[in-house]
C-alpha cells in the first residue's frame, strides 16, 4: 500500500469560522499561465509564488485559483466553506511532525512527538543526530522512523538539505529533495511543504480524501486514482496546494451531514 493510501482519512478541516462566498470570487477565467500575484510572475509550477503565511494570503490566493476554476470553487466554499490557514511548525521539527504522524493514529503521534520534544529539547538536526537510539526509541519511535530521522538529521546538517529554501524551488523539485531521504515518500513531502512551508503549488497525491471529494464536487462516475487527479489539478497550477485545502473542507462538510465517521481528530 503505498504512503498515500493509507491516509484514506486524512486531510480533513474543521469547519471555518469565517467564509468567502462565490459572489467575493473574480469571476473571469484566467488561463493557467497568466501573471499570478506573488514574487515570480509568469509562474504556472508554482516557483515563485509567494507562500501561504497568513489569512490574506489565502484569500488572494483562493481569489486566484477562483478565477482559474471559478464554478468549481464556488461549488467548494458552498459547500465547505473558506478553508482554515492551519500552518504546522516549519524546519525540522515540522518534518519530524510528520514523519512521526506516518501509519499511527492522531492520538498516538501527538504523545509520540510530544516525549520526542521533551527529550530532544529544543528538537532540531543537532539534537536528533546526538540522541543515542535507546533515547529515540523510548519516545514511541519505531526503528524505521529512527532511521528517516537520523537521515533527515544528517542531510540537514551536512548541507544537502535546505528545508527553509524549499518553498522557492516549484512543488515537484522541492519534494524531490525531501524524498532523496531515506523513508520521505511523495505524500510526506508535498505535505511539508503545504503545510509546514505554505507553498501554494503542492500537491499531496494519493490522499483518499482529496479523490473522494473530488469525484463527488465534480460529478465524476468513479474515484479518480493518483494519477488522474493529478492530471484533473493540472488546471489549478500554481494554486494546487489552494485546491487541496477547499476539497479537504467540502470532502469534511459533505461526511459530517452524511453521519459518517471520518476520522475528524486529523487535522491538516
Amino acid at each position: 500500500m503505498g504512503e498515500g493510501a493509507k491516509r484514506n482519512t486524512r486531510g480533513i478541516s474543521r469547519p471555518p469560522s469565517g467564509s468567502v462566498t462565490p459572489a467575493t470570487l473574480p469571476s473571469p477565467c484566467r488561463p493557467a499561465a497568466a501573471r499570478v500575484p506573488g514574487r515570480g510572475g509568469n509562474t504556472p509550477d508554482g516557483a515563485g509564488v509567494s507562500p501561504i503565511d497568513t489569512e490574506a494570503d489565502l484569500d488572494r490566493a483562493i481569489a486566484a485559483l477562483g478565477e482559474r476554476d471559478p464554478a468549481l470553487v464556488a461549488r467548494l466554499i458552498a459547500v465547505g466553506g473558506r478553508p482554515p490557514l492551519r500552518r504546522r511548525a516549519p524546519g525540522f521539527e515540522g518534518l519530524c511532525a510528520l514523519v512521526v504522524s506516518q501509519q499511527v493514529s492522531t492520538a498516538s503521534a501527538a504523545a509520540i512527538f510530544g516525549r520526542l520534544r521533551a527529550a530532544l529539547a529544543p528538537l532540531d538536526a543537532s539534537a536528533l543526530a546526538a540522541a543515542d537510539d535507546g533515547t529515540l526509541r523510548a519516545a514511541g519511535l519505531s526503528a524505521g522512523k529512527v532511521l528517516t530521522l537520523r537521515a533527515a538529521a544528517a542531510a540537514v546538517l551536512d548541507g544537502r538539505l535546505h528545508l527553509d529554501g524549499l518553498s522557492a524551488l516549484p512543488a515537484e523539485a522541492a519534494a524531490a529533495r525531501l524524498t532523496a531521504l531515506r523513508g520521505v515518500g511523495p505524500w510526506t513531502a508535498q505535505l511539508y511543504l503545504l503545510s509546514c512551508l505554505g507553498h501554494a503549488d503542492a500537491w499531496p497525491p494519493g490522499d483518499i480524501a482529496l479523490e473522494e471529494a473530488a469525484r463527488l464536487a465534480m460529478g465524476l462516475d468513479a474515484r479518480p486514482d493518483a494519477a488522474a487527479l493529478a492530471r484533473i489539478a493540472d488546471r489549478w497550477r500554481p494554486y494546487r496546494a489552494v485546491a487541496a485545502r477547499l476539497l479537504w473542507s467540502y470532502y469534511r462538510a459533505v461526511k459530517a451531514r452524511s453521519g459518517l465517521g471520518i476520522g475528524l481528530g486529523d487535522e491538516r
